[in-house]
Formats: structure tokens, C-alpha cells, sequence
């Protein structure tokens, strides 16, 4: 069996330091299986002195191999800048959907009781991003318009793939675009929802307007679910949901490209949150979202192995946290490298004891 290679997309500030500390995670003597890892800096300084020529070959080499993990990166302000090598890798690995799911934290009380997890799988291209705007006068005041764009072929894998991860973890589909405001345009979404359930019938399916989906979010505790949505939606979605359940760094970022049967042919994972600059070099920011990134990439090799070793991980995390130790933004004491440390205890114990049985 071929050793894996994970693309390593370095950062800047705390997002590079959280990278470090969760790539120990997957050494050899933790994960119980050899994996080969590419790096490529792609921080500020080296985006700007390659005009962005790293972040390309960054994004060659993660379509060549299909798995990349990612730091957080700084986006400069300035107009004319390198700015974010985000939409530069998901156009190049033709990244569609990301998905990221908001889950209970033991001992953090979620927002009005919420209990089961939230997925939101979003378009990772067009809509409100990328969008053309544009201003002009009129006698007696000033118009902005902006011209929007989605395709049925990203509504279509942002449907199969939130059905499909529905099926896979007992949830439902809920939610959708505000398409009796706009049957054209997010219409389209809908369409393609409604098509998907016809061909997952045993996936409940409840949709609902985007204005309805935020109010029943907070006022629900039942089932898992499922949320599809458009770009700009699911990005505000996915922050509300991530803070539902106590903490940003409670998640794990995906970006997924689809091969022409619609399955994941190259796999991004990341932190949601950004570079935290207050908390640079002090070893106390929460390193939780990078090392579930590491666990949702390891869900994407084709290998027993990987396999198990991603279920520890996610499991390892949550059992840190449930055994007190937790970081400040989670009401703990543990500095980054204390909580790393004793994920990876919990990892290799796992491991050891599974292979037992």
C-alpha cells in the first residue's frame, strides 16, 4: 500500500504555531501508519516575494496528491497586495463544497440546549464572492448594483454531497436558500435539494427558508442535521453555529473537490478561525480546530489504518476536554502544547487497546 502525502500549507503567527504543534499528532509512533508530508510556505512574506507563485505550486501539488492541511494565513489590506491564497487554492484544485460541523464540547453549555451537530455544506465558489459591483450617480443620489453568479453544477454537489454526509451520520436534511424571494437564482439550490432527496429517500428532509433556518437553529435540540447552502449563507451560517456550541475552535474546516461521479477527489483541511496575532508566541491559543483538522483528513485516506486514526483523534479531543483539560477560551489552564500533549496520550492509548481486541 502507497504511503500517503499531505501537501502542508504553512501560515503566519498562531495559525503556523497551531500547524507545528497538531502535525505532531500524526507522527508515525501516534497514528500507527507512515505519512509523507510536501511543505510550502505560504506566509506573507514568501506569498509576497513569489507574487503568489508558491501558493500555485501549493495548489499543483495538493491536486496532485489530493490531501492538503493548512494554516491559517494573514490577507493583507492593501489594495494591490498578495491578498488571500484562499480563493487562489479553491480555484485551482476546483474546490466546490466546504463543510464544517458544529458539535457539543463536554462541559461547554451550548447555546438554548442544543445537543446533536450541525453541518453546514456550503458552495465554496461564486455567489456574493467574486461577484461583479458597481456604483453610479443620479441626479439626487448614488446606486450600487452587484451581479451575481452561481452554476447548477455547484448547486448540484453541494445537494449530493449534504445528502450524502446526511446518510452517513444519521442526520437530516434541513434548511435552503430563500427561494420564493429569488425562484431564479437560489431557486436553483433548491431545484438541485429537491432532486437529491428523490434520490435519498431514506434521508429525512425538511427544507426550510434561510430567514426560518436561523430562527429554528437557536430554538431546536433535537436531531443532527444537515444544512446546504450558497456561499455567503453558509459562511455566516457556520460562524453562528460554531458559537452555538461554545467556541470557534470547536470545528474543523473542509474543502472538497469532486471528481465527475461526484466523489472527493482532493481533500483541504483547516482551522475556520484566523492567525490570533494577540496570541502569538505565548502558547495559549487553542490548538483544538487544527488537530481535528488533521483527524478529518486522515477520514479521506482509503486505509484501515487512517481510518481508526481519525476516529481517535476526534475522540481524544473530546475526551481531553471532558477530562478538564482545556485551554482559557474554553475556561481551562492548559497552555497549546499541554493540551497537544495530552490528545496524543489518549491517541496512542486508543490505538493500543483497539488493536487488542
Amino acid at each position: 500500500m502507497t504511503t500517503p502525502t499531505i501537501v502542508v500549507l504553512e501560515g503566519d503567527e498562531t495559525g503556523q504555531e497551531l500547524l507545528v504543534d497538531a502535525l505532531r499528532v500524526m507522527a508515525p509512533d501516534v497514528v500507527g501508519m507512515k505519512l509523507d508530508f510536501e511543505h510550502f510556505d505560504l506566509s506573507l512574506a514568501k506569498r509576497r516575494e513569489t507574487k503568489n507563485k508558491i501558493v500555485h505550486e501549493a495548489a499543483a501539488a495538493m491536486k496532485r496528491t489530493g490531501l492538503g492541511l493548512k494554516a491559517a494565513t494573514i490577507t493583507p489590506e492593501i489594495k494591490g497586495d498578495v491578498g488571500s491564497p484562499n480563493a487562489i487554492l479553491r480555484r485551482e484544485i476546483d474546490g466546490k463544497v466546504i463543510v464544517r460541523t458544529g458539535r457539543r464540547l463536554p462541559g461547554i453549555r451550548p447555546v438554548a440546549g442544543i445537543n446533536s451537530p450541525i453541518s453546514i455544506v456550503r458552495m465554496a465558489v461564486g455567489d456574493a464572492y467574486g461577484a461583479t459591483e458597481w456604483r453610479e450617480r443620479t441626479d439626487d443620489d448614488e446606486v450600487a448594483f452587484r451581479t451575481e453568479r452561481i452554476e447548477r453544477s455547484v448547486c448540484r454537489v453541494v445537494s449530493e454531497y449534504a445528502f450524502a454526509h446526511a446518510r452517513k451520520t444519521r442526520s437530516k436534511v434541513f434548511g435552503g436558500p430563500k427561494y420564493t424571494v429569488s425562484p431564479v437564482y437560489e431557486g436553483m439550490l433548491k431545484e438541485e435539494m429537491d432532486a437529491a432527496a428523490d434520490r435519498y429517500p431514506d434521508v429525512v428532509y425538511e427544507p426550510q427558508l434561510i430567514d426560518a433556518t436561523y430562527a429554528l437553529l437557536i430554538s431546536s435540540s433535537g436531531d443532527a442535521m444537515v444544512i446546504p447552502s450558497l456561499n455567503r449563507d453558509g459562511d455566516c451560517l457556520s460562524d453562528l453555529v460554531m458559537q452555538l456550541f461554545g467556541s470557534i475552535a470547536g470545528a474543523e474546516s473542509v474543502l472538497l473537490a469532486f471528481d465527475e461521479q461526484l466523489r472527493p477527489a482532493c481533500v483541504m483541511a483547516e482551522a475556520p478561525h484566523g492567525t490570533a496575532p494577540r496570541l502569538f508566541g505565548k502558547n495559549v491559543a487553542n490548538p483544538m480546530a487544527m488537530i481535528l483538522a488533521c483527524a478529518a483528513l486522515l477520514s479521506h485516506i482509503v486505509d484501515p489504518r487512517a481510518t481508526s486514526a481519525s476516529r481517535a483523534i476526534y475522540e481524544a479531543v473530546l475526551e481531553t476536554v471532558h477530562a478538564g483539560v482545556a485551554t482559557s477560551d474554553l475556561g481551562g489552564h492548559a497552555s497549546t502544547t499541554e493540551f497537544t500533549d495530552a490528545v496524543i496520550a489518549k491517541v496512542r492509548a486508543k490505538l493500543d487497546v483497539w488493536a487488542t481486541l
